[in-house]
């Protein structure tokens, strides 16, 4: 592992580690705008300038751009990287418009940090600044190109990372347009990402537009519930109100970014008609009133019919929490069946999905961003759970061999993420010959039935689940003998049901 030092500060790192990120890992931030964690070095924006005072290399280097060796001795103050930064901060704000009081990227903008932290604050420039049309890119993302930089992160995540074609870098020199070939909605599912990761207000989310600034935001770390995956977010609300969502970097899981669907599906969560207060038979009326309703009636209840003909349900979408105090309801009032699914078949598959998990088989996105071999049975990710899609990306783009296994459920949006072979079965995958193969698994019994061999052979598993939580009430349901609603409503006992975030069907009997 290479030793340095930078600014005096003696520093040993990964094979590997450029200079700016060995100086990060010592809590010595080098302003920077093109490098990005995910995307790697691109050497576009020249503002991470330092000193090498003495090793292998001297001189004024872009720490992005430079693998720590043995023997450096790096300088972040010195007076000859200062002013190379402050110029190149100058530079790229001779274009940059005064608009930061109505930039809904104020107080989040990278550009704002590092142009205080660099010293610039009097503008010399007086000529004509360039100014550029902005695109419609969709009801999400808002587009406001005079604010660009060139620091190209919006394209090579939009092409590189995501593998989005329709979107890209055009122009020359001083004058490159980063957008569509016309006006219209971006096609990546996860084009949202370009709020995240432009450093400045080019994109902005439009759903959000003129409503808050970031200081003004209630936040709070979370998990997605948009499929399983349980990525991690940040939801922002002021007032009450749930006005976006940003992605929560979470190496193990969805690295840096979120889809689209787990984004912008804020909707319901402010939707005018949700249930806002507790209600007696379409009456408003207080939580002391609506308890001791419920608990006058569900007493009537057990008294007329006994406590067999009662069943707590509730769904795979609801939180672990929730799903623990279902089962201790059930315990409490005495009933005798407890359901966290109205889909037997799919139930039924899950349960047996994770009793074939454990510590050592279980694939994260970041074990399928890692892979070298990939299988993919029985599930459209774009479709089921967009970011493992963009985990199968990744390992692609790393040189992964991906194989589809009964490729019927494959839609063509899938392929233009990557390319894959269809083969008939999982033995036609040579495993073999991988270090790290995984296989990605969807809720069909009969893919359960093929992947049981495979629990034992060294090769990860990730399935795509049933519901967000549809995990966590699996093993619940193992442990506390649950039941599905339809095999309880068979047995002819049940009268009541105790619903708890769960969809009943319509056609439940009188």
């Amino acid at each position: 592992m290479p030793k340095l030092t930078i600014d005096t500060i003696a520093v040993e790192v990964p094979e590997g580690t450029n200079v700016l990120e060995a100086a990060r890992s010592i809590g010595i931030t080098i302003p920077h705008f093109c490098w990005h964690p995910a995307l790697g070095k691109a050497g576009a924006c020249r503002a991470c300038a330092v000193k090498m005072l003495d090793g292998p290399i001297k001189g004024i280097q872009m720490s992005c751009m430079l693998p720590a060796q043995d023997g450096m001795v790096v300088s972040t103050t010195d007076q000859e990287a200062v002013d190379m930064r402050r110029a190149v901060i100058e530079w790229l704000m001779i274009n940059h418009p005064h608009d930061c009081p109505v930039c809904d990227e104020g107080g989040e903008c990278q550009l704002q940090d590092f142009t205080i932290a660099g010293g610039h604050g009097i503008r010399r420039y007086d000529g004509l600044k360039r100014t550029y049309n902005n695109q419609y890119l969709g009801e999400y993302i808002e587009h406001e190109m005079n604010r660009c930089i060139q620091c190209y992160r919006c394209v090579r995540f939009y092409q590189e990372y995501a593998g989005g074609t329709d979107f890209g870098a055009m122009g020359r020199s001083g004058m490159v347009y980063f957008g569509r070939q016309q006006d219209g909605d971006l096609e990546s599912p996860f084009s949202g990402n370009l709020v995240d990761i432009c450093p400045t207000g080019v994109f902005t989310d439009k759903t959000a537009r003129f409503r808050a600034r970031y200081w003004d935001y209630d936040m709070a770390p979370s998990v997605c519930p948009g499929c399983s995956l349980g990525c991690s977010t940040v939801p922002m609300a002021r007032y009450r109100e749930l006005l976006k969502v940003t992605a929560r970097r979470n190496d193990a899981v969805n690295g840096w970014f979120i889809c689209d669907r787990g984004r912008f599906s804020n909707a319901a969560v402010n939707a005018p008609d949700r249930p806002r207060q507790a209600r007696v038979d379409g009456e408003a009326v207080s939580m002391d009133a609506a308890l001791d309703s419920l608990q006058e009636r569900l007493t009537n209840f057990l008294e007329l019919n006994g406590a067999a003909a009662l069943a707590i349900v509730g769904s795979p979408r609801m939180a672990q929490e929730a799903a623990i105090m279902a089962a201790k309801l059930r315990d409490l009032i005495g009933a005798e069946t407890l359901c966290y699914s109205g889909d037997t078949p799919h139930f039924a598959a899950t349960v047996e999905a994770v009793a074939l998990l454990n510590r050592n088989n279980t694939a994260s996105q970041k074990d399928v961003r890692q892979a070298d071999v990939v299988a993919i049975l029985e599930c459209d990710l774009l479709i089921e759970a967009p970011m493992m899609a963009l985990a199968v990306r990744q390992a692609y783009r790393n040189g992964a061999k991906v194989f589809v296994v009964h490729n019927k459920c494959l839609k063509e949006t899938s392929r233009q993420l990557y390319d894959s072979a269809a083969v008939a079965s999982l033995t036609d995958v040579p495993f073999a010959e991988a270090r790290n193969p995984v296989v990605i698994c969807g809720m069909n019994r009969q893919a359960i039935n093929s992947i049981q061999a495979m629990a034992l052979s060294g090769v990860k598993l990730a399935f795509i689940l049933n519901g967000p939580n549809a995990f966590g009430t699996a093993m619940l349901a193992r442990e506390q003998g649950a039941v599905t609603l339809p095999d309880a409503l068979a047995r002819g006992a049940i009268k009541g049901v105790i619903a708890l975030e769960a969809d009943l069907s319509s056609e439940l009997p009188p």
